[in-house]
Formats: C-alpha cells, structure tokens, sequence
C-alpha cells in the first residue's frame, strides 16, 4: 500500500485561490483604516496628500508618517508573524491549542526581556530581540522537554497542561520584578501588555528581517507539516524524520514569537483562534492554511488596534486587551470540543 502526502484539489483551488486575493483586498482596506481612524481625525484626501506629497510642516502629514504608518507597518508584520508561529506550532504537535501564548513561548521571551530591562538596564530593541528569541527558545525546550516524560510522550493535552504551567510560573516572575523594580515597570508597562502605539520605522527596521527569515522557514516547512497533521508512523512511512521536521517547525516559530515580542509585546490569542478560522476554510492541507493564517491574522490584529482605538476616546485600550478579549470566549469554546485530542 503506498502512503501519500496531501495534495491539491484542483477544483478546490482556484476558489481558495480567489480567497486568498480577496483576503489581500481586506488586509489593504484594514491597513488604511488603521492609518486613518485615530484620536485626530484624518481626511482620505490627507491622507492621499501625506502618501504622495509629504509636507513636513504638516501636523497631519507628520502624525501619518510618524506614529501611524509605522504601526499599520508593525501590526501587518506581527500579525503575519503571530498568526504563522500559531499554525505551525499547530500542525507540528498536532495540538488545537498550540500558540505561543499557550506554550509557554510569550511568556519566556517577555521574561528575558524584563531582566535584560532590570538587571542591564538594556533599553535597545536591537538588543530586545536576541533576548526575546533565547527566552522563546529556552521556553519552547523546557515545556516539551516536560511533556515529554512518561511512555506516551508528549501528547496535545500534556503540551497544553506544561504550557499552562509554564506561563503561569513564568508570569509570577515577571509580576516580581516589576513589583520590586519601578524603573523597569515604567520601561515596559505598555510593551508588557502588547501595544502597537509609539513604534517607528526604525524598529520595522530592526524585526523585519527577523521575521522574514521567519516566515520563509514557516511557508517551506508546509509540506513537513502535511506529514505530521497525518501522524508519526504515517510520516515516517512517507520518508519523514519527524525530529528534524518538528526542529525546523519550532524554529520558525521561535524565530516569529521571538521578533514580534520585541517589537510589540506578548499579544495572546491571535496565534490560537486565527489558525482555526483559516482551517475551517481551507481544509487540512498547510499548503493553504499557512498562506491563510498569514493574512487573516494581521486583519484581526489591525481590526483590533482600530477598536482600541475608538472604545475609550481621547485615550486607547492596547492591542493585546482587545484581542485577548476577543480570544477568550473563542478559547473556551474550543477547550469545550469533545475532538479536542489532537488535529
């Protein structure tokens, strides 16, 4: 009997095709709402002025170019990033409630950042990143690493259970040194939470090309993915070394949760719901469900920024408030499931 991978359906996929062009049409209308809707109101023909004739000695001109062009930028990139890392880590554990925030992985790059904060009094997100992507990394190792014990390995619920356990004790930390240490609380109390507000181009600058090597390593790893999604001995019956496929997968997903904490803070919940809704859409096959994921998140992402932006004026509720709002009714839902075993 010969085992083979998923492939396409052709009647399929020219209407994911077209789904795909269509989620690009929405993600463009999402980022010029972000770029438009604000505490200052903002014409579209400003902001077609600001696009195609800046003015510097306009306030409008400079508040698009400098605070809200570069947060539209941040969310597009984080979103990608966060909502790729959550089906890739997905479809390597065969976990429904795999995401970075549920791993454990937010939780340890927020915490290498803290003590880089408090005890280097580092303040750099150059520096930001590498000590996001070894807190990730450490994270991702340690809740596996736990897992892992026992006969059966690590199963979905045994991943989630670790992954709980580990958020949890790490966020304990956190609490402590911020608690103890009022500096490096005002230094990251709005970054603690996810925010997209105050960033610059230059820390697109600095993330991009972390998170592009990211994403590539992500869309290649999807026909690993397809094999995994069907099982270790099925994998193994199609060739596959299930730890080198599983390695490249948790590295893109390091190497996504890690560049899009530093630049934006832990923001829970994308990573979890996106890849759901993008699999509901397009079936099991990672050849669709990554490109998806990689669009809808930064709809959710920007669509949650703008709501933040008009539920409380003058002021803002922060991205991460938002979407872990959103996410957690989704969340329970989906821990309610009777399949909630594996993928």
């Amino acid at each position: 009997m010969t085992v083979s991978a998923p492939t396409f359906d052709a009647r399929r996929g020219v209407p994911l095709l077209l789904g795909l062009l269509g989620l690009v049409a929405i993600v463009l209308c999402v980022a010029f709402l972000s770029i438009t809707v604000g505490a200052r109101p903002v014409t579209l023909d400003t902001v077609w002025a600001a696009l195609t004739a800046y003015n510097p000695d306009s306030t409008d001109h400079r508040i698009i170019w400098e605070l809200r062009l570069p947060r539209t930028v941040i969310g597009l990139l984080v979103g990608a990033a966060l909502g790729l890392a959550g089906a890739v880590l997905q479809g390597a554990t065969r976990n429904p409630l795999a995401d970075p925030s549920i791993l454990g992985i937010h939780a340890g790059a927020a915490l290498f950042v803290v003590l880089g904060v408090a005890i280097l009094g580092i303040s750099q997100l150059s520096i930001y990143v590498w000590l996001a992507f070894a807190g990730a990394g450490a994270a991702m190792l340690i809740v596996y690493a736990v897992a892992s014990l026992g006969r059966e390995g690590a199963t979905p619920i045994k991943l989630a259970l670790a992954g709980a356990a580990m958020t949890a004790a790490l966020q304990s930390v956190i609490s402590a040194i911020l608690l103890t240490s009022p500096r490096t609380l005002d230094e990251v109390r709005f970054w603690q939470v996810g925010s997209l507000a105050g960033r610059n181009m230059d820390i697109v600058i600095q993330v991009a090309p972390f998170l592009a090597v990211g994403i590539v390593l992500a869309l290649a790893s999807a026909r690993l993915l397809d094999g995994l999604s069907m099982g270790e001995d099925v994998a193994r019956a199609l060739g596959q070394r299930i730890g080198l496929s599983r390695a490249i997968a948790g590295l893109a997903a390091v190497v996504l949760a890690g560049a899009s904490t530093a630049a934006a803070g832990p923001i829970a919940f994308v990573g979890l719901t996106v890849p759901h809704v993008a699999r509901a859409i397009t079936g099991p096959n990672y050849r669709w469900i990554l490109p998806y994921s990689m669009l809808l998140a930064p709809i959710l992402l920007l669509g949650a920024d703008v709501l933040g932006r008009v539920l409380a004026p003058p002021g803002e509720v922060q991205v991460g408030i938002v979407t872990a709002f959103l996410g957690a009714p989704f969340f329970i839902a989906l821990v309610r499931r009777r399949k909630l075993a594996s993928l």
